[in-house]
């Protein structure tokens, strides 16, 4: 049994193939409303997250005001909600504020009087 001679594999140059484009991707035009729900979408996500962030220090000044007035937790969000509306501050800036304080910052004095306020409103709501 004869076997065909061995030939060695030999490369053949880009002069001697014209080189062929391989297939390229073209975006499809824009969809005007898939774009627009695209950036609703990530501005959702962005409040979303920053939500997320932020809700465990909501929570905890909640707390600390549950514990300070004594009330439910409705009505320290109320307090706090009205907290940040008559200073004109973020809910979540208040409630950092607060949390702050017992890691002996000190606590703003136009959140400080308002809270004090607030307080004061609370506590008489609950007199007889």
């Amino acid at each position: 049994m004869r076997h065909a001679p061995r030939t060695t594999y030999q490369p053949t140059t880009h002069e001697e193939r014209p080189l062929r484009p391989l297939l390229t991707a073209v975006p499809p035009p824009p969809d005007s409303d898939l774009l627009t729900e695209l950036v609703q979408l990530r501005a959702q996500n962005t409040q979303l997250a920053l939500a997320l962030e932020t809700r465990a220090v909501i929570d905890q000044a909640r707390g600390m005001v549950m514990a300070l007035a004594p009330c439910t937790g409705d009505r320290a969000w109320d307090l706090l909600v009205g907290v940040s509306q008559h200073c004109n501050i973020k809910l979540r800036m208040v409630a950092a504020a607060l949390v702050a304080t017992t890691e002996d910052q000190t606590l703003p004095a136009d959140i400080q009087r308002e809270l004090r306020r607030a307080l004061r409103r609370l506590h008489a709501a609950d007199r007889p």
